[in-house]
Order: structure tokens, then sequence, then C-alpha cells
């Protein structure tokens, strides 16, 4: 498992295990995290209904209240630009192909969006399914 040391890494990792819970409460296994390549890494690989799901979390913190929605602050998924997608989708290709995966197993790209209300430890999570 990876160090995390600053504040923005320590907040990642608290957005990763939420979103991991999140997940495991919906059906998904977990199979693998922080699959980490020279290239890029995957937050979180993991399975439901047959098909596996390369998951890239993004977490922001921000003040939660019941009249805030996640539209009205920062969006994390605006983090998952061009560049950062291709560097992902490699990595996925190399999972695949370490892991012997490529018997037609079906799989998407998902991103998880966490935001935080550290103050009020509360979080809210979105999922954004098969964004490619």
């Amino acid at each position: 498992m990876k160090l995390f040391t600053s504040k923005n890494q320590k907040i990642g990792e608290l957005g990763e295990n939420i979103a991991c819970r999140f997940l495991k409460n919906r059906g998904f296994e977990i199979l693998e995290r922080n699959y980490t390549r020279r290239y890029g890494e995957i937050d979180i690989v993991a399975k439901y209904s047959k098909i596996i799901h390369f998951v890239e979390v993004k977490t922001v913190s921000c003040e939660i209240t019941d009249a805030t929605l996640p539209e009205t602050v920062i969006r994390p998924e605006e983090n998952m630009h061009e560049r950062k997608l291709h560097r992902f989708q490699n990595t996925v290709h190399s999972y695949l192909a370490n892991n012997e995966i490529n018997d037609g197993t079906p799989w998407q790209i998902d991103l998880v969006c966490v935001y935080l209300d550290l103050d009020s430890n509360k979080a809210r999570v979105n999922i954004l399914e098969n964004i490619l």
C-alpha cells in the first residue's frame, strides 16, 4: 500500500476508501487498489456482474449542507482531462495484459467523484459509469 504524506494525498486516500465502501455496498467486488505503472495508476479495479470496472476516484473537500448540491461546488470530473484519460487507458491495457485478461471479458472505465465535508465528517458520492 502506498504511503500518503501530504494533505491532498490524505484527502485522496480518504476519498478512495469512501469510494470502495460505496462500491462494495452496491455489490461490487474489489479486485485491486492502486495498480501503478510508470505511466499511470488505477485507483480501484472492481468487478460487478461479470464486468471489470477500472475506477478513477476524484475527491474534493468542500462544505456540504442540505442545500448544497455537488453541481454547485468544484467538480472533480473536470480534473479527468484528455491527457489523464489517455494515460489511464494505457494503464488499463497494461492491467489486462499483465493479468492475461484477453478472453473478451467486458470492461469499462468509471469515475467516482467524492465530495468531502471534513468539518461535519460527511461525504457525497457520485459515479459516472463507462466514461469512454
